[in-house]
């Protein structure tokens, strides 16, 4: 990584991107340290414990602890997103339509999933807003009225839209998938404060007889981090490549090919999806409850706060099957049999032993369900694990408040990481031939 790095700084035009969207995600964390007017941020202090607010934290970058302009980041974003994707599946017949024209519908459908991201940012934000409020002891708004709740839902909704701009910034004039990116910076940048309470929590102030616990359990840690990152990268880059035969044959060009297909193609997107979904139910939940007093009494209020919350075990299986869900849905939007098996056909190539158009499309999409298979349940079993661990262990300790949303974490930041990776290798292979041909001429 650190070679390529270098390498890629040696590029000019490489390092233009890099710097960019380093600068992108300066201008983000400035962002989420702006705490919104009229707001008391402290009040959130009491409620570190809230499920969704963790998971909003996460998606957010940390903006929500901070109630900063940035606090919804781009959850309103990947909620809309997911929206217009599904209607896109043969509900919608524009936006079926659309998905087919190439470029043109592209930017229709991207202009119809920021004015979503809008409604949903603003009912978002006066809702969450409204919920906090609610809930905090001293009060997050100190002077709660009706336009105050207003006026703060369109500072969030404008952060939203802005953070939403800057991710499209990085990934048209960057490197990398801009959403992503931006998660993943918010994640980075909360790592140098949970090394910190890991130092202070079992390191200072601790009895000779605790010092041995406490070192036994950092390593243990540190294994199961190193056992996940390792196993995540391996997961992450494994795909199986398809033989390509030609029947068009051009004078120097290779007869045969093959097609590669990820184990997991979906790559991070679907804990990023299930990590917003979840926070929907929860959040309407607890606003409700704090509008309508007498429905915390009620037993199926309970019930529901129960699933939806990633603490329990109920709601850990299903955040855990939400992410095995959107690997699946998310795999064949990105892949689409369909679209393969008609690009494969105009260009005069097929797979050997299949039946090109149809025959194609099927074996294509059998194969993507067992690969899928796979990367769904290994993606499941990584978020399931540290949720479960949280548990089991006494998390009274500061350092270990975020432990359940560590798996999630860790995918995150490895998915973006190898995503960056190789996109830079693809711009340096990129100069690499342009250069060659120019020196040709």
């Amino acid at each position: 990584m650190f070679k390529l790095l270098k390498n890629a700084f040696n590029i000019k035009e490489i390092r233009l991107k890099i710097l960019f969207t380093i600068f992108i995600l300066f201008i983000f964390r400035l962002g989420s340290h702006i705490t919104v007017p009229g707001v008391d941020a402290h009040a959130l202090s009491k409620l570190q414990d809230v499920s969704f607010l963790n998971l909003l934290s996460l998606t957010s970058g940390g903006g929500m602890q901070n109630f900063s302009v940035f606090a919804m980041g781009v959850s309103p974003y990947i909620t809309s997103s997911i929206i217009i994707q599904m209607l896109q599946m043969d509900i919608v017949p524009k936006f079926v339509e659309w998905s087919k024209q190439g470029e043109v519908g592209r930017k229709k459908l991207n202009q119809v999933t920021r004015y979503l991201t809008l409604i949903i940012a603003f009912l978002q934000s006066v809702g969450i807003t409204t919920l906090f409020n609610g809930m905090s002891q001293q009060g997050l708004v100190p002077k709660p009225t009706v336009g105050t709740f207003i006026l703060i839902g369109l500072i969030l909704t404008t952060g939203t839209m802005f953070i939403t701009w800057l991710g499209e910034q990085i990934t048209e004039k960057g490197f990398g998938n801009g959403v992503s990116m931006i998660i993943f910076a918010g994640i980075i940048s909360s790592v140098p404060s949970s090394v910190r309470d890991l130092w202070n929590d079992y390191f200072v102030n601790i009895s000779p007889s605790d010092l041995l616990k406490s070192i036994i359990f950092v390593i243990a840690l540190l294994l199961a981090i190193i056992a996940i990152v390792t196993a995540t990268t391996f997961v992450q880059q494994a795909e199986r490549k398809i033989p390509i035969q030609y029947t068009k044959r051009i004078q120097g060009a290779p007869t045969s090919s093959y097609l590669p297909l990820k184990v997991n193609a979906a790559g991070v997107i679907p804990v990023i999806f299930a990590s917003s979904i979840v926070t929907i139910p929860s959040a309407v939940i607890q606003t409700l409850s704090t509008w309508i007093p007498s429905l915390a009494e009620k037993k199926w209020v309970d019930v529901m706060t129960t699933i939806f919350s990633y603490q329990t075990l109920p709601g850990s299986i299903l955040y855990a099957l939400l992410i095995v869900g959107f690997t699946f849905f998310y795999a064949f939007v990105q892949v689409n049999p369909e679209k393969l098996a008609e690009n494969l056909q105009k260009q005069g190539s097929y797979i050997p032993r299949v039946r090109p158009g149809k025959g194609t499309e099927e074996y294509v999409s059998k194969l993507l369900m067992r690969l899928s298979t796979v990367g769904a349940i290994f993606l499941g079993v990584i978020a399931l694990l540290p949720i479960i661990a949280s548990m089991l262990i006494d998390e009274s300790k500061s350092a270990l408040k975020g432990l359940g949303l560590g798996g999630t974490s860790l995918l995150i930041i490895i998915g973006v990481a190898l995503e960056a990776a190789k996109q830079l290798e693809g711009l340096m292979l990129k100069r690499k031939y342009v250069g060659f041909i120019n020196t040709e001429e």
